[in-house]
């Protein structure tokens, strides 16, 4: 009785140990934990646009030409937070191309009103303007830590799907899909932006 007790508990352990190296838990373990780094992208992305009403407000008294550029990231907060992509969409290339061009038009426009106030002096000695200066800073450095932390989310993910023996279950089980990382698309965002003072005039 114990002889044919022993090989079939041995049996049930190496069964258990070769399903579990082949993808059946690290999968979705790791799709989970892209998608939990996607849910706070999304909260960053959320408080940058949570700010523009703030900046709207120390916008007011300034000249036409901030005027017009303010009214550029208004409309591009409304392109960006219309532009949702869920935890389902994260393996679709479309989609999150979309949101890192409206993002980043965003960010752009966000970039160019704060470099334009450097020839208003009231401007930057006003509290509330420097408070949204540090807020947007500290926002831009949390976005990129949750898209850095992301991306290297998305990386184990789909490493864990294409290597063995988790490509086992990844395909056999599970149909996984690859995801998709960010990266940003804006043209020139790595230069700093031109301001001409003239052209409200």
């Amino acid at each position: 009785m114990k002889l044919t007790f022993i090989p079939r508990a041995a049996l049930a352990a190496a069964a258990a140990m070769t399903l579990s190296a082949c993808g059946i838990n690290s999968v979705p373990t790791a799709e989970e934990n892209a998608k939990a780094k996607w849910a706070d992208v999304e909260a960053q992305f959320q408080r940058r646009a949570n700010l523009i009403p703030n900046l709207a407000e120390i916008v007011k008294g300034a000249s036409e030409n901030e005027r017009s550029i303010l009214t550029e990231v208004t409309e591009a907060r409304a392109k960006a937070t219309s532009v949702n992509v869920s935890a389902d969409d994260l393996g679709d290339p479309d989609k999150m191309a979309e949101l890192a061009a409206a993002q980043g038009q965003m960010s752009q426009g966000i970039g160019r009103l704060l470099a334009s106030f450097e020839a208003y002096p009231n401007i930057q000695s006003n509290q509330n303007y420097l408070s949204f200066q540090s807020q947007f800073e500290g926002t831009e450095n949390r976005i990129a830590v949750a898209l850095r932390d992301y991306n290297e989310a998305v990386r184990q993910y789909n490493t864990t799907i294409r290597t063995f023996p988790d490509t086992i279950g990844a395909n056999l089980i599970h149909g996984a899909e690859p995801l998709v990382p960010y990266s940003a698309v804006t043209e020139g965002a790595e230069a700093a932006p031109t301001i001409d003072m003239t052209s409200g005039s």
